[in-house]
C-alpha cells in the first residue's frame, strides 16, 4: 500500500486543505518516501501545486508523469537521486534544490540548467547568467562541432538513394563517433557534454535525414577520461567550473615568497649541528631532489567556504593506469591523478594542472581514507573492460564505492559501527578490501564485481581482533595473502590472514618489540607504517623523533608456536626526524626510488633517499647502521599568505609520491593540499 493517500496530502498541505486542487504548497519531507510512493494518478489532481518539499526521503528518481503543470519551487535535498532528466516535466520550475544527493554531480547541474528554461536558483545560487551560457553559447558551439563532424566523416558515406537499413547503420556509427570525438569544456563536464552531443546529433539526423528522434533511455556509452582533450584553455575551463561554485579549489589571493622554497641539504633537527663524520659520509652524498611547489588547493572546504582553514586532510593515493600492467611495473602503474580525502569530501586532482577533476560529497561524513582497485567489469554486449574503483571511508564506518569514470557512487558497505581509520586493497585479489576501525577490528571484505546495472554483493571474509585501535595497515609484499601488519595505538602487530585456515575471527599472531619497550605496558603508539621494499619495514612511533627501519623476515618467526608471541624487531636503522611528540603525522614510501617521506609539525617534508643502504640491509647478516640517518633533504613550507595573512599552524598529516616520484602531494591540517613537482 502506498504511503501517500488523499488524506495525507490534505493534511500535509500548507495550510491544510479540503480539496487537492486547492493545494499550492505541500510538505512531504521526512516520510521515508521511495520513488514508487509517488503515484502519478494522485499527483495529477494537484493542478495548482506551486511549492513541493520532498527533502529527507529515499527517492532515487522521479516518475516521468507526475503532471504538476504549475510547479515553481521543488526541494529534493537529502535523497538518493541518481538522475535529474525527469525534472524536464516541470517546465515552469524556477527554484530547485537537491543538495546532499551523493550520486548527483556537476554534470547534473548543467543538465537541469539546460532542461529547465525558467530556472533561476539552483541549490540556493543564482544561475541565470551561467544557464543562459549553457543554453545558448554552449549549445551553439556543440552544434557547430557536431555538424562539422558529420560533414567531414559521414556525409559521403550515404548514397543518394539509401535504404532504411543503411540509415540505421550510419546513424549508429555517427552517434557513437560523435560522442567519442566531439569534446568541449573541462573534463569534469564530460558526461554533460556527451549527453548534449547525443541530443544534438539526433536532432541533426532528424532534420537532415527525416529520422524520428530517439526517445529511449538506454545508457550512453561512457568514454574514459584519458580519451578526452579539452578544446578550451585551462583558464576558460577553470572559469566554466568556477561559475557553478562547486570547485572553489585554488586559494584566492595567495602570495608565495620564493626565498622560502630553497632546497635544504641534509640536515639535522633545528638547533643541532652535524658532526664531521655525518657531513662527509658516502651515504650523505646522495643527490638532492630539485622540487618546486606547483599548486596550493583548498578543495575540501565545508560548504565550499574559502575561509575554511580547519578541515583536516588525511589520505591520498594515486590512481593506477589501466593499461600499464600495474601489478608488474610500479614505475608506470600510476597516473598524475590523485584521490584525496578530508572533511565531507573526496577529490580527484590532476597534479600537473591543479584541476579538481571530480568531487564527491557526503554532508554527514568525515572521510579518513581512500584506496584504489581495478575491477574487470561486464559492460554492454557482454564485453569485459577494466575500470578503476575508488573506496572511501571515514567517521560513519561506511565504505563508499565509486566508479570514477562513470561519475557514479554505485554502492556502500556498512563495514563497522565505529569510524574507519584506514582502508587498503589486496595487490593480488582485486575485490579484497581491508578496513581498520576504531571498534578494534580489522575486517576483510570481498566487495564483489558490479554487473552492468551496478548490482553487487559484498561479503565479510575475516575479522582480525586488535588489542587497541588500528591506525595503519600494510600487507607483507612477499606474502600478501598470508600476513598483514598493523600499527596500533599500543604497538605493531601481525596476523595470519590465510583464508583456508577456517577460523573467521582471529587474534594477532605476534607483537613486535622495539628498543626501549620492555613489555606491552611500555609499548608506543605506531602511527606510521609502510614497506620500503619486499622486506624492509618503516614504522614511526609516538616516541619523539623516532622512525625505525627493520627487517620483516628476520623479525618474524613463522615457525613459532602459539599466538600472541612477542618478537623483537630486528632494527636496521633509525631515521632522524622531528623531536615533536605530536601523533598521527604519518609516513609513506616510494619503493621504486627507495625513498621515505614524512611531514612534521611545521609544514616541512622530510625526505630520505636510502638507495645506498639497501644492498647492505638485504644481506643475511646485514648490520644495523650505527648512527641515525639524517634526511637527504627537507622541503620547507613556503611563506604562504592568504589574503595577506599566513595560515595558522600547519601540520603535515600525510605526504605521498607517485611511483615514479614525479609529484609529491602534501596534505595538511589547515585544509590545504600542496603539490610539488620534481624538476
Amino acid at each position: 500500500m502506498s504511503k501517500i493517500t488523499t488524506e495525507l496530502l490534505l493534511e500535509r498541505a500548507v495550510p491544510r486543505s479540503t480539496r487537492l486542487r486547492k493545494i499550492e504548497t505541500l510538505n512531504l519531507s521526512k516520510l521515508q518516501l521511495k520513488t514508487g510512493d509517488l503515484d502519478p494518478r494522485l499527483f495529477s489532481r494537484l493542478r495548482h501545486l506551486q511549492k513541493l518539499d520532498l527533502s529527507d526521503n529515499l527517492l532515487d528518481k522521479f516518475p516521468n508523469s507526475l503532471t504538476l503543470p504549475d510547479l515553481r519551487v521543488l526541494n529534493c535535498n537529502n535523497n538518493k537521486l541518481e538522475d535529474v532528466t525527469a525534472l524536464k516535466q516541470f517546465p515552469l520550475l524556477e527554484e530547485l534544490t537537491y543538495e546532499n544527493n551523493v550520486y548527483l554531480t556537476l554534470n547534473d547541474d548543467y543538465k537541469v540548467m539546460f532542461l529547465l528554461q525558467n530556472l533561476r536558483l539552483l541549490n540556493g545560487k543564482d544561475i541565470t547568467k551561467l544557464a543562459n551560457h549553457v543554453r545558448r553559447v554552449n549549445s551553439r558551439k556543440l552544434t557547430s562541432k557536431v555538424t562539422a563532424h558529420w560533414e567531414k566523416f559521414f556525409r559521403d558515406q550515404l548514397p543518394e538513394k539509401y535504404t532504411a537499413e543503411q540509415v540505421k547503420s550510419i546513424r549508429k556509427k555517427f552517434l557513437k563517433s560523435v560522442q567519442t570525438n566531439v569534446v568541449y569544456g573541462p573534463s569534469s563536464l564530460s558526461e554533460f557534454t556527451r549527453w548534449r552531443v547525443k541530443m544534438i546529433a539526433e536532432e541533426f539526423l532528424a532534420y537532415s535525414l527525416g529520422l524520428e528522434l530517439n526517445s529511449d533511455t538506454e545508457p550512453e556509452e561512457k568514454m574514459e577520461e584519458n580519451e578526452e582533450e579539452s578544446t578550451e584553455s585551462p583558464r576558460e575551463a577553470a572559469e566554466d567550473v568556477a561559475q557553478v561554485g562547486d570547485f572553489s579549489s585554488y586559494i584566492s589571493n595567495v602570495t608565495v615568497t620564493r626565498s622560502k622554497r630553497k632546497r635544504n641539504h641534509s640536515k639535522s633537527s633545528p638547533g643541532k649541528k652535524k658532526s664531521k663524520t655525518q657531513a662527509n659520509t658516502k651515504e650523505e652524498a646522495a643527490e638532492d631532489v630539485s622540487a618546486e611547489p606547483l599548486h596550493f588547493l583548498q578543495c575540501h572546504s565545508k560548504g565550499n567556504s574559502r575561509e575554511d582553514f580547519k578541515t583536516q586532510l588525511w589520505s591520498c593515493v594515486f590512481e593506477p593506469v589501466l593499461d600499464s600492467g600495474a601489478r608488474k611495473d610500479p614505475i608506470v602503474s600510476s597516473s598524475r591523478t590523485v584521490a584525496t580525502c578530508g572533511g565531507e569530501s573526496v577529490c580527484l586532482i590532476d597534479c600537473e594542472t591543479g584541476t579538481v577533476l571530480k568531487k564527491y560529497k557526503v554532508a554527514t561524513e568525515e572521510f579518513f581514507s581512500v584506496a584504489w582497485t581495478t575491477l574487470t567489469m561486464v559492460i554492454s554486449d557482454s564485453r569485459k573492460k577494466a575500470h578503476n574503483i575508488l573506496a572511501a571511508a571515514g567517521r560513519r564506518g561506511i565504505v563508499k564505492l565509486i566508479h570514477v569514470a562513470a561519475d557514479f557512487c554505485y554502492g556502500e558497505i556498512k563495514a563497522h559501527k565505529k569510524p574507519i581509520a584506514t582502508v587498503c586493497f589486496s595487490p593480488t585479489q582485486e575485490t579484497h578490501l581491508f578496513t581498520a576501525s576504531y571498534d578494534k577490528r580489522i575486517a576483510l571484505w570481498d566487495i564483489g564485481i558490479p554487473d552492468c546495472d551496478y548490482n553487487f554483493k559484498a561479503s565479510q571474509l575475516l575479522v582480525l581482533e586488535t588489542a587497541s585501535i588500528p591506525l595503519r595497515i600494510a600487507l607483507v609484499p612477499t606474502c600478501p595473502e598470508q600476513y598483514l601488519l598493523a600499527g596500533c595505538e599500543d604497538g605493531c602487530f601481525a596476523w595470519n590472514i590465510q583464508l583456508d585456515k577456517g577460523q573467521k575471527s582471529r587474534p594477532f599472531e605476534a607483537i613486535f618489540q622495539f628498543p626501549g619497550e620492555e613489555s606491552m605496558t611500555t609499548s608506543h603508539r605506531v602511527d606510521g607504517l609502510a614497506f620500503l621494499n619486499d622486506d624492509v619495514v618503516v614504522s614511526k612511533s609516538s616516541k619523539p623523533g623516532c622512525i625505525y627501519l627493520w627487517s620483516w623476515s628476520r623479525s618474524f618467526d613463522a615457525k613459532g608456536k602459539g599466538c600472541q608471541q612477542t618478537m623483537s624487531a630486528v632494527i636496521l636503522a633509525e631515521l632522524e626526524w622531528s623531536t615533536t611528540d605530536m601523533s598521527y603525522l604519518t609516513l609513506s614510501t616510494c619503493p621504486a626510488k627507495e625513498y621515505v617521506f614524512c611531514g612534521d609539525e611545521k609544514g616541512s617534508v622530510w625526505m630520505y633517499n636510502l638507495s645506498n643502504y639497501s644492498t647492505a640491509w638485504g644481506s643475511p647478516k646485514g648490520k644495523r647502521s650505527e648512527r641515525r640517518i639524517s634526511p637527504t633533504q627537507i622541503l620547507q613550507w613556503p611563506e604562504l599568505r592568504v589574503n595577506g595573512e599566513q595560515p595558522p599552524e600547519i601540520l603535515v598529516n600525510n605526504v605521498v609520491a607517485d611511483p615514479a616520484f614525479t609529484y609529491l602531494v602534501v596534505l595538511t591540517s589547515v585544509n590545504i593540499t600542496a603539490i610539488w613537482k620534481k624538476s
